[in-house]
């Protein structure tokens, strides 16, 4: 074991040594970056061995980093570029709407556009608010949720990840039971009860004796490994909610208008009360939005309801006019849902192509996703939660990542990697060529 793990590290660095040699600008910047941000980076994620690369521009599918390579992106500004880069429909309707400002701090119609192309497309989202992250748009819609039903505990599950807000930080990494992050009370988490995914009767089990306001839930875990809710949990989920008066929040920042235009409730037929958005929503700009019935909804009006007993909800930046222009322009390519079919033909194609890639050079791998979503896991076990996820091989998984970015193709270290309407069959070619030549450097060993 340990003579194996030699062998890895020497890999390892020889793989480090190649991409350094290509790099020299981006590891100046990052020594630069180190003094003045905490890790040098901006969001820990993006940070990986042994240093990020840093970009210089972007376009369609591809990246370009200051030291003038080009990577194939698939990682495409955290699955949030489902058109590509800088699509033209995009920037066109953005620079119309520089000249004409880019935040009022009044009301407009774009915000009345782009609520009401989302309730167009979206069974549950009678009403939307919107807010600056998905990070935001959880936060309040927890605490509508807490509003409306009177309810002070709420439920989510191990390896969702739904952004930095308190409440919903916990139990995102085994062991679920340490903490994500220091500064979180032991007050604020008291009222979290984590359930197990894609375990329908051991939900049932941990709620048996709880009143909970809402179960949040992605409909594809993200950060715990892109793992797909199977449906029949999904329904499960719906029918126990409806029995416990519970509200069913699908946390669709990642999912929303990629597997569907009308998010996973569409992908899935399971509708639930109040659904959150962000990432493609914002076509490519900082967004958030929680939607659900109007019944629900109202409890946000202060002509309906004072305080205590109203939902807060504000932002000096929600629902700011850049924002709302990129996503209606982004909406607006998606709602007929070919580009979207087409999406996922190809990510079902890929997984496939994949999994095929290193089952030839005999490697236990599980290709997991759904939609136009994959993952890549050194594992020889199904995965199902993320529990199961974490039991794979992570340093085989970094190695593969970074023989991937060093010949050109980019997915953070780690994480999913996601298809755009922009990336070219040559550009899913080199995908898999790269990982034919990877297995076949396995092979060698």
């Amino acid at each position: 074991m340990l003579s194996e793990l030699k062998k890895q590290k020497r890999k390892y660095l020889k793989v480090s040594s190649k991409y350094a040699t290509k790099t020299p600008k981006s590891k100046a910047l990052y020594e630069r970056a180190q003094k003045v941000l905490p890790e040098g980076v901006s969001y820990r994620i993006r940070f990986f061995e042994p240093y990020p690369f840093y970009t210089a521009r972007s376009k369609g599918s591809k990246l370009y980093d200051v030291d003038g390579n080009e990577y194939i992106d698939f990682w495409l500004g955290h699955t949030a570029l489902i058109l590509g880069h800088s699509p033209l429909p995009v920037v066109k309707a953005v620079k119309e709407q520089l000249d004409n400002g880019t935040i009022y701090g009044t009301s407009h119609e774009l915000e009345i556009k782009l609520a009401e192309q989302i309730a167009k497309m979206v069974l549950c989202a009678e009403m939307t608010r919107f807010a600056n992250s998905g990070t935001e748009a959880n936060m309040y819609a927890i605490r509508l949720a807490r509003s409306y039903t009177g309810r002070s505990k709420i439920a989510k599950f191990e390896g969702g990840w739904h952004g930095g807000y308190d409440a919903l930080h916990v139990g995102v990494k085994p062991p679920f039971d340490v903490p994500e992050s220091a500064g979180l009370t032991a007050g604020v988490l008291q009222d979290t009860i984590v359930l197990p995914f894609n375990n329908l009767e051991g939900v049932r089990k941990k709620l048996a004796e709880e009143k909970v306001a809402s179960i949040t839930v992605e409909p594809v875990l993200g950060a715990g490994g892109c793992i797909p809710a199977e449906k029949e949990f999904l329904k499960g989920l719906r029918e126990l909610c409806n029995e416990k008066d519970i509200l069913l929040i699908f946390d669709e920042v990642i999912t929303g208008f990629r597997m569907a235009p009308g998010g996973a409730q569409e992908y899935y037929g399971v509708r639930p009360d109040i659904v959150v958005f962000g990432k493609i929503l914002g076509g490519g700009f900082p967004i958030g939005a929680f939607c659900g019935s109007k019944e629900i909804m109202a409890r946000i009006d202060t002509r309906l309801y004072k305080r205590p007993a109203n939902s807060f909800h504000g932002g000096t930046f929600a629902a700011n006019p850049i924002s709302m222009t990129a996503g209606l322009a982004t909406l607006k390519q998606l709602e007929n849902g070919r580009l979207i079919a087409e999406l996922n033909k190809q990510g079902e194609a890929a997984r496939k192509r994949l999994k095929e890639c290193f089952e030839d050079g005999k490697i236990d791998v599980r290709v997991t996703g759904a939609s136009s979503l994959f993952n890549v896991h050194f594992a020889r076990e199904k995965i199902r939660n993320a529990d199961d996820a974490v039991k794979a091989d992570k340093n085989r998984l970094l190695d593969y990542n970074l023989n991937l970015i060093t010949n050109g193709v980019f997915f953070l270290p780690g994480h999913n990697g996601a298809l755009s309407t922009a990336h070219s069959k040559t550009d899913m070619e080199k995908l898999f060529h790269e990982t034919e030549a990877y297995v076949a450097r396995l092979k060698k060993k």
